[in-house]
């Protein structure tokens, strides 16, 4: 595990499109996937510690999005045959297991999370209705796989997002496992 922190928010960056596969089969395109007011677009994946710390909260945030106009969209960033535990079968049973409310994506050829130069697991891009990005940061504080501090950052920037079009300026990057190259 190779911890990396997210990259600072680039404040008006274009949404990247993309057609990706849910876990449920379908494939997905983005422009069908954006919010009323906003559009939350993590990558994430199954065998994170960084990611399990934060996924019981990281869905109940969805949750809440939603309330706010905001959609939300998961992406499986790695390579699963040097990482099995992020198979496709297992993104399928990670998702059923912890209740996820937002579609699951696997990005099989990995140029979804180049272009949007995601670095680690979990990566935050929260965008606005004009699908200008507006956050990368990260949920909560961690240390030692802990949350610290329970005020919920990327909720307060997303609600944020959604009533101003605009993000906080002061944010926190993520921490987390590297993404697993091919």
């Amino acid at each position: 595990m190779v911890l990396l922190n997210s990259d600072i928010c680039d404040f008006n960056k274009e949404i990247v499109d993309f057609e990706l596969k849910n876990i449920n089969g379908e494939i997905y395109n983005s422009n069908n996937l954006l919010g009323d007011k906003g559009t939350l677009i993590m990558f994430i994946c199954n065998h994170c510690p960084y990611v399990k710390a934060i996924i019981e909260k990281l869905v109940e945030t969805t949750i809440e999005l939603k309330n706010y106009g905001i959609n939300s969209v998961a992406i499986m960033p790695n390579d699963v045959k040097n990482y099995p535990e992020d198979s496709f079968e297992n993104m399928q049973k990670f998702a059923e297991s912890n209740h996820f409310n937002f579609p699951y994506l696997i990005d099989d050829t990995q140029e979804v999370t180049k272009k949007y130069e995601a670095v680690c697991t979990p990566d935050f891009f929260g965008f606005n209705q004009d699908k200008k990005l507006q956050y990368r940061g990260r949920i909560f504080e961690l240390k030692n796989l802990k949350i610290v501090n329970y005020n919920n950052e990327l909720l307060d920037a997303m609600k944020l997002v959604s009533k101003y079009k605009t993000g906080p300026k002061k944010q926190f990057p993520s921490i987390g496992c590297s993404i697993k190259w091919k």
